[in-house]
């Protein structure tokens, strides 16, 4: 996907089990973002830096996503456990995840593995490709997310 690209629509089940779609949020922008696994330390981070930042991703009214090959439960419990205010969706088969491509070579405690890497996706309102975070670093994620769709709001 390159940016101004439109992005194709697709349909997962957040952590309730509720359908949701990428057409769901048409006018708005959304903030679609993919991490490895449900309650490791860097997904941890990364989603509570979402959390936080939350309400002024709310008060400009941009949609918050998160995404991994988690079930339904695993996404429910995640989200319950650190009070995250927005939806995780479930992508257990890896079909957002495959269709992205984001199954990568990962160095995992010197060990290559094969994982989901970390990678951000910014929606515009017309649900055209702003932007995309591929070298994601959980800390300070979210607020450099919220800056850069500051920066491109004023443009």
């Amino acid at each position: 996907m390159q940016v101004n690209d439109l992005v194709e629509n697709f349909t997962l089940q957040n952590q309730d089990g509720k359908d949701v779609s990428l057409t769901d949020f048409k006018g708005k922008p959304v903030v679609l973002f993919f991490y490895p696994r449900a309650d490791t330390p860097g997904c941890t981070i990364e989603s509570c830096g979402f959390r936080d930042a939350f309400e002024r991703f709310q008060k400009a009214g941009i949609v918050v996503l998160g995404i991994s090959r988690d079930t339904v439960k695993a996404q429910k419990k995640f989200k319950d456990k650190y009070e995250l205010p927005y939806d995780l969706l479930a992508d257990p088969e890896m079909e957002l995840i495959n269709r992205y491509d984001l199954v990568k070579p990962k160095n995992m405690y010197g060990k290559l593995v094969k994982g989901v890497k970390r990678t951000t996706y910014l929606i515009g309102p017309d649900q055209r490709l702003i932007h995309t975070f591929e070298e994601v670093k959980p800390e300070g994620h979210a607020e450099e997310v919220f800056a850069y769709l500051k920066e491109h709001a004023a443009k």
